[in-house]
């Protein structure tokens, strides 16, 4: 654990600062305890199955050669293979893995998919390579990696700073170690793949449509319309971009946006694909775009607002910025965007949260779509992807909703019991070894 100094009054205190890993035990402790998890289950949900780190060479364009780390997770397969993205960020490491693959399980359970939970990457930066490095990257990565995915084992998927290309890299790398009569049958091995790679048509916009639309459910369970609701997003990448995309064709509107580069504010109202294509010419960058003002990093998350997504990292919504959320709901976005603390003081001022496991789903379930349609051969159009993408979402929305009702608790720990008591019924079913 970390510390971090405030000055208060002229005075300091130290502060601890917990990881992922501290964040995500501690929700799974609270929901364990409110459902009596029997102790032998909890024992073996509270560690990983399988860690994996590798240490790999590339030679670089200009011919000197780099050692990476990469690292996958594998946390649990009680109710399938393991399931979970791949990330390219200097902030990888094994906490971090450990904790996104847990909460992988936790997803993939209360989605009610066929799968386990898994997580990793490799710790690099990688605006600071060339694509032909990212290339080599990759499928260097894949190579050390091999026995350990597999289509029936371990699925990776897009994370992070990787996308569909990244994947067909990967799956490309991986059947090319199979036998020639084995490759079509290992096409499934990862999922966020290019649509003629054998991709499914919408996944790269499924994880944001996820957002929109527990946002738009909750306003409904409220009796509320999306119509003139104003909302902020951190992240304008995929998940940004799309859930953003789908809540302004809803009537709402988008008057904050934060990444990497800086923050932008405008109170009547920012277009969103007028954004998008900024970014697009501008290196992906929000930063200096004419339809907005700059906004100091530390006041973002103050920004006046009905709706406010942390669609970005982990972590970002603590104990120092809570405080000053003006928002009345939070729609997790990313992967643990709010720490326990942070969480304890948004339910104390009375503001909701939708919890990423539910929130930002709609990507792994997208990817069960794509494993199907591998796996049976098949082709799906756009409008059948989406189709099935809302009834399963919708279906996951209104247990959570219901149970947290029910129960009189919120939709988090009401997520993590679902989930949780699903995974434990598969234990009670099946025993275990020896």
């Amino acid at each position: 654990m970390t510390t971090i100094t405030l000055d208060k009054k002229k005075e300091t205190k130290k502060v601890p600062v917990k990881g992922m890993m501290d964040n995500v035990m501690e929700q799974f402790n609270s929901a364990s305890d409110q459902i009596n998890l029997h102790p032998n289950i909890r024992k073996i949900l509270s560690i990983t199955n399988n860690e994996i780190l590798v240490n790999f060479p590339v030679k670089m364009d200009n011919g000197d050669v780099e050692v990476f780390t990469g690292y996958r997770v594998q946390h649990n397969n009680a109710l399938g293979p393991y399931k979970g993205g791949l990330r390219y960020h200097p902030t990888v490491d094994i906490d971090a893995a450990r904790a996104l693959a847990m909460w992988m399980t936790w997803k993939t359970s209360l989605a009610g998919l066929p799968y386990g939970g898994a997580k990793g990457g490799i710790k690099i930066d990688p605006s600071k390579y060339s694509q032909s490095e990212l290339e080599r990257i990759t499928r260097r990565f894949a190579f050390a990696l091999a026995d350990n995915i597999g289509p029936e084992h371990d699925i990776p998927a897009p994370d992070v700073n990787t996308n569909s290309q990244t994947m067909a890299w990967i799956a490309d790398t991986y059947m090319s170690m199979r036998t020639p009569a084995e490759r079509t049958a290992n096409q499934h091995v990862v999922t966020g793949k290019p649509d003629g790679a054998g991709g499914l048509e919408g996944r790269d916009r499924a994880t944001g449509y996820g957002v929109y639309l527990s946002i738009k459910l909750w306003y409904e369970k409220n009796n509320k319309s999306l119509d003139g609701k104003k909302f902020i997003v951190q992240g304008f990448g995929n998940v940004g971009y799309w859930a953003s995309h789908f809540l302004e064709k809803d009537g709402a509107i988008m008057v904050g946006v934060e990444d990497a580069s800086g923050s932008i504010f405008n109170q009547k109202g920012i277009k969103v694909d007028n954004l998008f294509k900024y970014s697009g010419i501008n290196n992906g960058s929000i930063i200096d775009f004419p339809g907005a003002e700059p906004v100091e990093k530390e006041k973002f998350f103050g920004l006046e607002c009905d709706i406010c997504i942390p669609a970005a990292l982990g972590n970002q919504i603590t104990v120092e910025n809570a405080p000053i959320i003006k928002a009345k709901l939070i729609a997790e976005g990313a992967n643990g965007p709010t720490n326990v603390e942070g969480e304890k003081i948004l339910l104390e001022r009375g503001i909701n949260i939708i919890p990423d496991i539910l929130c930002n789903s709609g990507g792994v379930i997208g990817s069960y779509f794509e494993w199907l349609q591998n796996r049976n051969g098949e082709l799906w159009q756009l409008d059948e992807v989406m189709e099935k993408l809302y009834k399963k979402l919708k279906e996951s929305f209104n247990k959570v909703h219901e149970y947290s009702k029910r129960e009189s608790m919120d939709m988090r720990t009401a997520a993590y019991c679902i989930a949780i008591k699903r995974i434990e019924k598969a234990y009670i079913q099946r025993g275990i070894f020896p």
